[in-house]
């Protein structure tokens, strides 16, 4: 809903200066090219004034804030929860739905700092470069408002650098920037300076004409970018000649920068944004509702759009009493080891824990063991450290090759308590119990499949809209399928391990990627590795380079055994 306010408790510092006003630039796209002085301020704002729709999101990740629920009820009345941070109010529109001017953005800002407020007015790229952050500080001026500007990353510097595109080299020293939306005298750039051009996409044929007859050569370089800095970008290089036909038959639009020069040559060798792996694959990550973004930000290091669909939720046990009693029975000193197969697990117990009122000094005397790295980190985070790690192969099989027999001489107890989810498998238990062991297997918590998601997004999985699926468990495989159905014969499966592999198998699907180590860093290099071979394939052959969504087998792929 255009205008819509997210309602906020604003913070409150008695040392804070009252009423000031920053005017920060958010950069061209990127939210990693927000500056370090940005991104305290916006920390510290009681109000964010925004400019463009991915602004209020671009701030909520940087200072990890959780989004706003919107609550629609029967007479179609919108309500959004109050979440953290602070209360955001978008300067691109009015209640109305129009833009606002410049001078009714002055308004809103100086209005919200006379509440005596500290304000960020989050400004696209730079706040004094071809923006209105000189008539809206001059605004705060006039009405005593303090007020500090922030410098932002200019898309004009940026966008090119993104593509590979220098403005200036040992040999090429001049460069000018021309903003196209009113008439612009061209016989003043005849010569052979690099030419950075704004808004010139809707007029560049009429630009490259003047161009030429004033004396630029026709074949002269020229490249034009499409939403530069995001994984959206796009770069299209012609000649002065033809880069309106080009420009047209690529479907350029705007926001896009056009560069003219010999510096655009350089692009061959010096392209690095989109030529990385996976740059513009729209993955899918399968996941669990409280799962870290460490997959998200992994594709998105290799130029990813990761699209999250949770399809598991993971609760509390029904029946608490059993955690309950294995809880109370560690404190009383009833286990020699406790076993931790997921990082899930860990919270489960610590919760409990904290419920009790108990901390780690409980596990006193008792022996840890955790199914792989990423479960001992978790421990580690609890101030523990995990006395075994599978040393080959981390799962339930890897932890019980390394798992010692009991010992009725050196084990002066021989239970171990093993919490964990309601759908794990048997293979542990019995493996312990074969060594000796006596197990209480005890529910820490359940995984509950989540609603499916949006139709489009199904629709998306079930017509190959999506380049590759990662899958971080065999859960995920089976709730995935469960709720949004199968992906696409187009889409690259890439899995976590072989258990995941094998569930991937048995509903139908081939598994191109599968990580050398279940780990999610494993998993996102494997992929990454998957699509750089299958660029330099399609490069090598001279075939253009094309996302596997763009290629669509008419049946779908059958698992194949190996």
């Amino acid at each position: 809903m255009t205008g819509r306010k997210t309602k906020t408790t604003p913070a409150t510092d008695a040392d804070r200066p009252r009423g000031w006003v920053a005017f920060v630039g958010s950069g061209p796209g990127d939210p990693d090219l927000l500056t370090v002085r940005a991104a305290g301020l916006l920390a510290e704002a009681d109000v964010v004034i925004t400019e463009l729709p991915e602004h209020e999101p671009m701030v909520r990740t940087v200072l990890g804030l959780p989004e706003p629920t919107v609550v629609v009820d029967e007479d179609g009345n919108e309500t959004v929860t109050e979440v953290p941070g602070p209360e955001f109010i978008d300067g691109g529109f009015g209640d109305d739905g129009q833009p606002l001017t410049h001078a009714n953005r002055a308004k809103v800002v100086v209005k919200q700092a006379k509440r005596g407020l500290r304000v960020v007015r989050l400004m696209n790229g730079d706040p004094f470069l071809y923006a209105s952050g000189p008539e809206e500080a001059q605004a705060c001026a006039k009405a005593s408002i303090a007020f500090e500007i922030v410098p932002g990353v200019s898309s004009a510097t940026a966008v090119p650098a993104y593509a590979g595109v220098p403005l200036t080299t040992k040999n090429n020293r001049e460069v000018a920037v021309v903003t196209c939306g009113e008439k612009v005298d061209w016989s003043q750039y005849a010569d052979n300076r690099t030419l950075v051009l704004l808004s010139a996409v809707g007029g560049i044929a009429d630009i490259a004409k003047a161009l030429i007859a004033a004396g630029r050569n026709a074949n002269t370089p020229v490249a034009m970018t499409q939403t530069g800095t995001t994984t959206n970008q796009r770069t299209v290089t012609s000649t002065l000649e033809n880069i309106a036909a080009d420009a047209r038959a690529a479907r350029i639009a705007p926001p896009a920068i056009t560069v003219i020069g010999d510096v655009v040559n350089l692009r061959n060798t010096l392209s690095w944004f989109e030529t990385k792996p996976l740059f513009g694959w729209r993955v899918l990550v399968p996941r669990t509702k409280e799962q870290a973004g460490t997959l998200t930000s992994g594709l998105r290091s290799y130029g990813a759009v990761p699209e999250e669909v949770p399809t598991i939720s993971v609760e509390p046990p029904r029946n608490p009493q059993q955690m309950d009693k294995a809880v109370r029975g560690l404190v009383e000193g009833r286990y020699e080891w406790i076993a931790f197969t997921s990082v899930n697990a860990v919270k489960a117990v610590r919760e409990k824990f904290e419920e009790y009122g108990l901390d780690a000094r409980a596990f006193s005397g008792l022996k840890i063991a955790a199914v792989g790295d990423k479960t001992a980190a978790a421990i580690a985070a609890w101030g523990l450290r995990a006395d075994l790690v599978p040393s080959g192969e981390q799962s339930a099989a890897g932890l019980l090759a390394d798992w010692p027999p009991y010992d009725d001489v050196l084990d002066p107890i021989n239970r171990v308590f093993l919490p964990r989810a309601d759908i794990a498998t048997e293979n542990l238990v019995a493996g312990l119990i074969d060594l000796g062991w006596e197990c209480d297997d005890v529910t820490a918590y359940r995984t509950v499949r989540a609603t499916p998601p949006p139709a489009p997004t199904r629709d998306a999985i079930k017509t190959g809209k999506f380049d590759a699926v990662v899958f971080t468990s065999s859960s995920t495989v089976r709730n995935l399928v469960g709720i949004a159905g199968k992906p696409h014969a187009s889409t690259v499966i890439a899995v976590i391990g072989p258990a995941t592999a094998k569930t991937a198998e048995e509903h139908g699907l081939r598994v191109d990627v599968m990580a050398p180590t279940p780990s999610v860093e494993d998993l996102v290099e494997s992929l990454a590795d998957f699509g750089a071979a299958r660029r330099a394939a399609l490069v090598e052959a001279g075939q253009p380079v094309t996302k596997p969504s763009d290629r669509k087998p008419s049946a779908r792929r059958k698992a194949t055994s190996s």
